[in-house]
């Protein structure tokens, strides 16, 4: 092998550890959002049982109108 072809190989394989490092870094983005979707989803169903023994006809008569 010549040097211009160990250099190619050499400089191909620090790019393939740099995507290497970039895909672990997005799978762990990824993974991070997914927890906290799901904490947001259980937060906004416990605020919807906190409402749902709210009696019936209650903020019905709200004036929203600005």
């Amino acid at each position: 092998m010549d040097i211009g072809a160990i250099a190619t190989a050499f400089v191909a394989s620090r790019a393939a550890d740099l995507q290497v490092q970039v895909a672990a870094r997005l799978l762990r983005m990824n993974a991070q959002s997914a927890e906290a979707v799901a904490k947001l989803v259980q937060a906004a169903q416990a605020n919807t049982k906190q409402f749902a023994d709210v009696a019936a006809g209650i903020g019905g008569n709200i004036d929203i109108t600005a």
